[in-house]
């Protein structure tokens, strides 16, 4: 999923439980992998070096595809947060900060992934091997329309849900 996505769908998680923030970082974080069980697209990036035959040897090559990269996934981020933020951070004129921590939390697996690629130690390990594995072998990467068109019906159902069934 992109980063816009588990922005949006960890906010609107959270903020069902607005006096909870703790729980809703939780909640954001596990929203990660449940949506990175369901095939999805994804956008490339340039610097990725992936080993087909073990991926948890994949690796970011720090380069200038990577500065490349970091710009690609810094307007996927603002994009997720500007999103949430209209949609469940500003209430009355009041930052609201429960739907804040379940975008953190959605957005954290994927901070950790670059991490293990540069500092491979428990328990980003065990994290990692998870995250490969909650991904599956299937994959929309061939399939960019339907990829993004599911990515934006989810978006719209938990938007859908947290707007309507519990304000």
């Amino acid at each position: 999923m992109t980063l816009t996505a588990h922005a949006i769908v960890g906010a609107s998680i959270a903020s069902i439980m607005p006096s909870h923030p703790v729980l809703g970082f939780v909640a954001g974080f596990t929203s990660h992998f449940l949506l990175d069980a369901i095939p999805h697209w994804d956008y490339s990036l340039a610097s990725s070096k992936k080993d087909e035959k073990n991926p948890m040897n994949n690796d970011i090559i720090i380069n200038l595809y990577f500065i490349f990269d970091l710009f690609k996934m810094g307007f996927d981020v603002a994009i997720g947060v500007t999103i949430a933020m209209l949609l469940f951070g500003i209430s009355n004129y009041h930052l609201q900060w429960t739907p804040i921590w379940g975008m953190i939390g959605a957005l954290v697996p994927d901070v950790l992934q670059l991490v293990y690629f540069k500092w491979r130690h428990e328990p980003l390990i065990s994290l990692q091997r998870f995250h490969t594995w909650i991904h599956g072998e299937k994959d929309l990467n061939d399939r960019p329309i339907l990829g993004i068109s599911l990515q934006v019906s989810i978006i719209i159902f938990f938007v859908a849900v947290s707007k309507f069934l519990f304000n």
